[in-house]
């Protein structure tokens, strides 16, 4: 009796191990297509919020979010980074992709504007008002000038004089701003979180970040001052699909449906929301 249930026992394995190995060989577990977006670091909270409601509606696609500053992210691309989907915070970052033939023909257009602002803790006993005395800090968080609220911020403090003109803000460097601020201790930062983080943890005392950057942030920061568009200019937000070899049929429709649910009304909707200005021709 015992041999003749080894026997069973022994056979039953065989045959859960043979049709294991059968359904591994015959049937592979299929994959959702993944979909790269590139984005500016301003744009991280509106797109997970956007990540979760597509993937929610569209299970068999993935979007995998890498936000940083617009410029940094125009390196990787042109460096050969897969990426399907860009999603800028300057104009000048989307024309000079386009410039290389990285931008699909036809998928660019303008989704948000944004505006600059001054912050600071909500305790904080500043001296500073806005940007027109900012040298009255006693340490500024800034980004340096490829990041594109750095350049917007040097791009205002251009129209105020207190910087000298400029054809291209953007290689105004830290240092000539600290200059012509008095000398005023400035932390550079890498991309627009960075500077949030900074003055959020009280190792700068302002600093220049975008207003939907303080969507949720009421507790860590306090806006000192809203800068006008007719100081710092339009913050115009392009977004296209890029051009990515690495992209097959599947990957590329999949691109195409993510950009258009990331420009269709209900996404604007989200974006207001965040405090962008969604008014953009």
């Amino acid at each position: 009796m015992k041999k003749t249930l080894l026997a069973l026992f022994t056979c039953l394995a065989m045959v859960f191990a043979f049709t294991a190995c059968g359904s591994g060989d015959g049937e592979k577990a299929e994959k959702n297509t993944e979909v790269i977006v590139f984005a500016a670091a301003s744009m991280q909270s509106s797109l997970e919020e956007l990540e979760a409601s597509f993937e929610k509606e569209n299970p068999e696609i993935d979007i995998v979010l890498n936000c940083d500053s617009s410029g940094t992210l125009e390196e990787q691309i042109l460096e050969g980074a897969p990426c399907d989907i860009f999603f800028s915070a300057a104009q000048k970052n989307m024309d000079e992709l386009e410039e290389e033939g990285l931008v699909e023909e036809g998928t660019r257009s303008n989704v948000l504007n944004n505006q600059l602002v001054v912050i600071t803790q909500p305790d904080s006993k500043t001296a500073v008002t806005g940007l027109e005395n900012l040298g009255d800090a006693e340490s500024i968080a800034l980004a340096d000038g490829s990041v594109p609220v750095g350049k917007y911020t040097r791009r205002a403090l251009i129209n105020l004089g207190t910087l000298p003109e400029a054809e291209d803000p953007s290689v105004i460097t830290t240092q000539e701003v600290s200059d012509a601020l008095g000398g005023i201790e400035i932390s550079e930062q890498g991309n627009v979180s960075k500077v949030l983080a900074a003055v959020q943890e009280g190792s700068s005392e302002v600093g220049t970040v975008y207003l939907s950057d303080t969507y949720g942030q009421e507790d860590t920061v306090k806006i000192l001052q809203t800068v006008s568009y007719d100081v710092a200019g339009d913050i115009i937000y392009p977004i296209a699909q890029i051009v990515n070899q690495d992209a097959d049929d599947a990957e590329k429709d999949a691109a195409a449906a993510v950009l258009e649910y990331l420009t269709d009304d209900n996404a604007k909707s989200v974006y207001e929301a965040h405090l962008f200005d969604i008014d953009v021709e």
